[in-house]
């Protein structure tokens, strides 16, 4: 078994916790390093917040991956700034980072595996028009969290919609 293949069986939370533990083991890319502790210490942070509520020790993969999606958005409007400002260097630098968050994400549904998941969204709640769309987009959402992109999601549902007119 490769080492993907063990990583990919770990949560998402270990995952990124041995990825940091790996890298601050070698003298690797100082970027990748930082930008995992900055990860780990988000993390952190929303692990105190989950104790604040009463959740538990911990917050689940599903905040983790929250956070993940939170941190690649923020490079992202950060390095839309850093164009518009000129400052090619710290642009380049967040979108480094992004890469390096990305790592961690899961893949969204694309081709035939949206294409089944859409199929059966609309067969579960007997869509048929066009305005049941946000319908079918949030039930997809809900499904499967963390991989319905809204934008891609959307058209699969609205052909979907359309050969059953």
């Amino acid at each position: 078994m490769g080492r993907e293949d063990v990583s990919a069986c770990k949560g998402l939370r270990a995952r990124i916790l041995q990825a940091l533990k790996d890298e601050s083991a070698s003298s690797g890319d100082e970027t990748k390093r930082a930008t995992l502790r900055l990860v780990e210490c988000a993390i952190r942070d929303r692990d105190v917040c989950a104790r604040g509520r009463g959740d538990g020790a911990s917050c689940p993969d599903e905040d983790v991956r929250i956070v993940l999606e939170t941190l690649v958005a923020q490079r992202e409007h950060s390095a839309r700034e850093h164009d518009d400002e000129g400052r090619i260097e710290d642009a380049i630098r967040e979108r480094s980072e992004i890469e390096i968050i990305q790592q961690f994400l899961p893949k969204p549904l694309s081709g035939k595996a949206l294409d089944i998941a859409v199929k059966q969204v609309v067969e579960d709640l007997g869509a048929r028009k066009l305005t049941d769309l946000g319908r079918c987009v949030t039930a997809l959402k809900e499904r499967y969290p963390g991989l319905i992109e809204a934008s891609s999601a959307g058209k699969a549902v609205r052909t979907a919609l359309s050969r059953s007119v």
